[in-house]
């Protein structure tokens, strides 16, 4: 075996080419920073497993220029049918609703992972970057200024330093086992699944379609989108072999739906699952990050895991780039503040989902509006004060909502269109916001500012109007307002007065620039400390 070392400090290295890794990547990439994504399996996942898609997700998946994509390859989830002996009980599990101005995206949908990952690994490799599969890391190590990784690959090692390094690895992360981090919680062995993706006949694909069982023994059967294949997910005792061969599946189907019209073909993929409930201790040590299955494990009641995960690194993305531009590290660390408890929450949610699967409940298969992650907030959080300024609807910490507004030239623009990108955007409604806007510094380095005018003469870099005073509406606007939305969506600062020192004190903390530096050719201060007074 021979060992070669890579010459080239990298910014970050990626290990773990999932929905969670490919995700950050997408993020960094389009950054323009160095980058590499490397995954010990020898090619992408073929599997089903996490398959429905939250509204905050598909916000997100808009931004990385995804989105169209994503609605394609999936489709509405189907309502239930619970097969109780010669009766079908009909029952819709998510409650649709329509879209609206401020959430265009309010439903979940169904996309099998096989085919969000296809879609997130084809992006990536728009921006540059490909995976290096078969790729397997063996050790790290760190100092106060890189982490050198040590990898596996067609029987040679090669190291690579990086500045940073993120376990994207799942729930048996190498990265995380590596840093000695916990990852406390409870995995049982006595509850099995069987789950496989085969292509089905003999059963329509209109319905959701499960069959209960003594013990909570349920056997489950959902249409995959545009496709002949179900997701069969079978429950079986601890003493079961869990055969996986056709013969026995059939069987199986046969005895627990007693239907012998059902006939499984060709089997896609299949697997043996155990309930997980993990969360990691920290999701930072030193220059080393977790994220998605390698911070958090959860079951699959809820269909939170995935979108939990991808949340993160669209939270850690921007974090990594702006600290890499050398906004301080202060910034970093509020990104375990911010998303560790959020996963906690999730857990917790997802876990009472799946406690009552089998029992006289509809808790396990009734959905509400907390699983769109719609209202996820960081209030409170390091970035987002208890101090901080308000409207009549949002906090520091909230999501941006979308609304519709009007161009110079008459046409409709959306606010979703205009945060699009890496960038931050500053939005000043009124003329003596626009006018402080207007006078404000920004560095030259890290993500750019994208500086938008409403309702006000001044003309910035976009000048919009608000005719049907719905801007002002959704967001809650009294008079002269000054807001910076985050690169991942979420409310960095509001001024509603003073919005010029305000928005120097918010510039310091995502940027960690000297005030007063000028924003067209200013260099960031090295280590700014992290302010908070927003």
């Amino acid at each position: 075996m021979t060992l070669s070392t890579a010459t080239e400090t990298i910014d970050v290295l990626v290990v773990g080419a999932g929905p969670s890794g490919t995700a950050l990547a997408i993020d960094l990439a389009r950054r323009g920073l160095k980058i590499r994504i490397i995954d010990k399996q020898p090619a992408a996942f073929t599997g089903s497993r996490a398959k429905g898609l939250q509204p905050r997700s598909l916000e997100m998946l808009e931004d990385f220029g995804v989105l169209e994509r994503v609605v394609a390859a999936g489709g509405d989830y189907p309502l239930l049918g619970i097969h109780l002996g010669p009766f079908t009980l009909p029952w819709r599990m998510i409650k649709r609703s329509k879209p609206t101005e401020d959430r265009p995206y309010p439903n979940t949908w169904m996309v099998p992972q096989f085919r969000t990952d296809s879609i997130l690994h084809a992006r990536l490799a728009e921006l540059g970057p490909r995976i290096d599969f078969g790729t397997e890391l063996a050790s790290l190590q760190q100092d106060d200024g890189t982490v050198t990784a040590t990898v596996r690959a067609g029987g040679a090692e090669q190291s690579i330093t990086a500045r940073y390094l993120v376990g994207a690895d799942g729930g048996a992360s190498r990265v995380r086992s590596a840093m000695g981090i916990g990852f406390t919680g409870e995995t049982d062995d006595s509850d099995r699944w069987i789950i496989v993706d085969a292509e089905t006949t003999g059963l329509s694909r209109s319905r959701w379609h499960i069959w209960p069982g003594k013990g909570g023994k349920m056997t489950a059967a959902c249409p995959l989108p545009d496709t002949e294949l179900f997701q069969w997910m079978i429950r079986i005792d601890v003493n079961d072999p869990a055969k996986l061969d056709p013969d026995d599946l059939q069987a199986r189907v046969r005895s627990r739906t007693g239907n012998a019209n059902i006939r499984l073909g060709k089997n896609h993929w299949s697997t043996v699952f155990r309930p997980n409930i993990r969360l990691a201790q920290a999701y930072r040590k030193g220059r080393v990050f977790l994220t998605g299955d390698a911070a958090h494990v959860h079951t699959p009641a809820g269909g939170q895991g995935l979108n939990t995960g991808i949340q993160d690194s669209y939270n850690l993305g921007w974090k990594l780039g702006q600290a890499l531009a050398g906004a301080g590290e202060a910034l970093l660390d509020t990104y375990q503040a911010e998303r560790q408890p959020i996963a906690d929450e999730m857990l917790a949610r997802s876990t009472k989902r799946y406690k009552a699967i089998g029992k006289p409940s509809s808790d396990a298969i009734r959905r509400t509006a907390d699983e769109r992650q719609l209202e996820l907030s960081y209030r409170d959080g390091p970035l987002a004060p208890a101090s901080s300024h308000q409207t009549t609807t949002l906090y520091v910490g909230d999501r941006a909502p979308d609304a519709k507004l009007v161009g110079a030239d008459g046409t409709e623009v959306r606010l979703f269109e205009l945060f699009r990108g890496p960038h931050f955007t500053a939005i000043a409604y009124g003329p003596k916001a626009a006018e402080a806007l207007g006078q404000s510094a920004w560095p030259s380095r890290g993500a750019s500012l994208k500086r938008v005018s409403v309702s006000a003469a001044k003309h910035l870099d976009v000048s919009l109007s608000d005719k049907q005073r719905s801007f002002r509406r959704i967001y809650g606007l009294q008079g002269d307002t000054l807001m910076l939305i985050r690169p991942d969506g979420y409310i960095g600062q509001i001024a509603t007065e003073d919005w010029g020192n305000r928005f120097a004190q918010a510039v310091r903390t995502f940027t960690g620039a000297l005030s007063g530096e000028n924003n067209r050719g200013a260099s960031l201060a090295s280590a700014g400390a992290l302010l908070v007074a927003l």
